[in-house]
């Protein structure tokens, strides 16, 4: 039975603190879920699974020797290498089927640059689907897929017959998919027999009762503390007591009297010292077992910032223009939507949806384009950073004023980042980077945030954060994601792009064509 294999485990880049530290496990064909923070080590773990990278010590094994292991990352820039091959039917006779069912045609490789990253997505897991690999290691599949396309990956995965090894934001498709979870955590790694939802619940239960029982050693280590405090102060007066004494003897006191009263003074200066001594090693002991009990930090918290609403109360505006795909290599360049008129007001909170391909992002773009609002109150978060990117939005939180920056490291705690780690990194996540990203615009004020796919990269906690932050968040907002808990917790309106139409209705109802609904006003 072929198998993936971990023993001791350790891994750091050259200049920074180690990811993992002697981790073990053994995972079985079927599907594991691989879970954990941001900046954990998630893709770190694939790429050593992948043998792109050598562990800094132990090792990794997968049995049997010399079988196929293939990676889909989480970048979509790039044509993937076998992705020719799948169009020209070079990989089998699943290579038709596949594409049929993804709804790829082998044309669309010749306009890469003009595909939406979902359309990407879609031909890089047919690609290596194709292969039928023997270990199948994917990072953040679902990243840009619309509702159609998760499913079907979801039921074609299933079918999947080897080890497979999925990073996904993704509860459901988790839970659905997945027979075991892999937690990477502290620099250790835990495997549950259980997927998502049910392994959360074990650790959360454990974490919960381990904060019990340091509550209750807590409450224990207080109540010995304020005994020894009473204890000290009862000997300190015994002992004030008895030399007072002393000092007041004078001629006329019985020899008998006072040596009587001396040995009760000093009885009692002996008790009190013994009941000090008794509960000073108590609370030691206390405090011995409140250390030994390991309480993680956990970042994250409500984020707050004092935001001034904009002045105009229109922020974007498009005026009866026409939406193309963009570019004209290999005939790319399309009309996605004509006659186009939308306007973007301060109070607005527009989910944009739509499937992928329908020019969600390029409207994202067009209303951009024309904003006539300062750059620093405008908050652009594409799908996708590139290194440089990444980069100048670093230096650019590093240079930031005390103040200014201190508000913005809040936030990034507040979405479940370590602002210090953070900023010493040199190569942060994907994740990392957008939630730098929205804490830079949060905490500058900006007066409107234009999302596209935010969810993407984060995992499930930080997802929750977001969310929050969002709903707490009082500028405008216009968002394109497939997480429709996050639209209807966020967003009031919808604008859905679908056939070359624009339809907009509330978030909780059907949508109506555009122009019908401009006439209903």
């Amino acid at each position: 039975m072929p198998s993936l294999h971990a023993s001791g485990v350790a891994f750091a880049h050259s200049d920074a603190a180690p990811l993992f530290d002697s981790i073990d496990f053994t995972i079985p064909p079927g599907w594991t879920g691989l879970v954990g923070e941001n900046g954990a080590g998630k893709t770190t773990l694939l790429r050593l699974l992948s043998g792109e990278l050598t562990p800094t010590r132990g090792g990794l094994r997968v049995d049997p020797e010399g079988a196929l292991v293939l990676t889909c990352a989480q970048e979509v820039e790039l044509v993937p290498l076998d992705a020719r091959a799948l169009a020209e039917g070079e990989l089998g006779p699943r290579s038709f089927k596949l594409m049929g069912r993804l709804g790829l045609a082998p044309e669309q490789l010749t306009r890469w640059s003009a595909l939406s990253p979902g359309e990407r997505k879609r031909w890089q897991i047919g690609a290596a689907l194709a292969r039928e690999p023997d270990v199948l290691l994917l990072d953040e599949p679902t990243n840009h897929l619309d509702a159609a396309a998760r499913d079907w990956l979801v039921s074609e995965l299933r079918r999947f017959r080897g080890i497979g090894v999925i990073v996904s934001h993704d509860r459901d498709v988790l839970d659905v998919l997945t027979e075991r979870t892999l937690r990477l955590e502290r620099q250790g790694a835990a495997l549950y027999p259980l997927p998502y939802t049910q392994a959360r619940a074990l650790w959360e239960g454990a974490r919960a009762a381990q904060l019990e029982r340091h509550a209750r050693v807590k409450a224990e280590e207080q109540k010995l503390t304020r005994r020894l405090d009473d204890q000290r102060r009862a000997a300190e007066a015994s002992h004030r007591q008895r030399s007072t004494g002393t000092r007041l003897k004078d001629k006329y006191d019985s020899d008998a009297r006072t040596l009587m009263a001396d040995r009760k003074a000093e009885m009692a200066e002996e008790v009190h010292g013994r009941s000090v001594e008794k509960t000073r090693a108590q609370l030691a002991r206390v405090q011995g077992q409140r250390d030994a009990i390991e309480v993680q930090k956990q970042l994250g918290g409500a984020v707050f910032a004092q935001w001034e609403p904009a002045p105009m109360t229109q922020l974007l505006a498009l005026q009866r223009q026409e939406l193309r795909s963009g570019g004209t290599e290999h005939g790319s360049d399309r009309v996605l939507l004509r006659e186009l008129a939308l306007v973007v007001r301060r109070e607005d909170r527009i989910h944009v949806a739509g499937p992928n391909g329908s020019g969600k992002t390029t409207l994202l773009r067009a209303l951009l384009a024309q904003s006539k609002l300062p750059p620093a109150r405008v908050l652009w978060l594409p799908q996708e950073l590139t290194e440089a990117e990444v980069h100048a939005l670093l230096e650019s939180v590093r240079a930031l004023g005390p103040e200014q920056r201190g508000r913005v490291l809040s936030i990034v705690a507040a979405l479940g980042v370590d602002p210090a780690r953070l900023l010493a990194s040199a190569r942060p996540s994907p994740g990392e980077a957008k939630k730098l990203l929205l804490a830079l615009g949060l905490g500058l004020q900006a007066w409107l945030l234009v999302l596209d796919e935010p969810t993407d990269h984060l995992d499930l906690p930080s997802i929750e954060r977001l969310q929050s932050a969002l709903e707490a968040y009082p500028g405008a907002l216009l968002v394109v994601t497939h997480d429709d808990a996050l639209a209807r917790a966020c967003t009031e309106n919808r604008w859905t792009l679908q056939d070359g139409q624009l339809l907009v209705s509330a978030v909780e109802c059907s949508p109506t064509p555009y122009n019908s609904a401009v006439r209903a006003r």
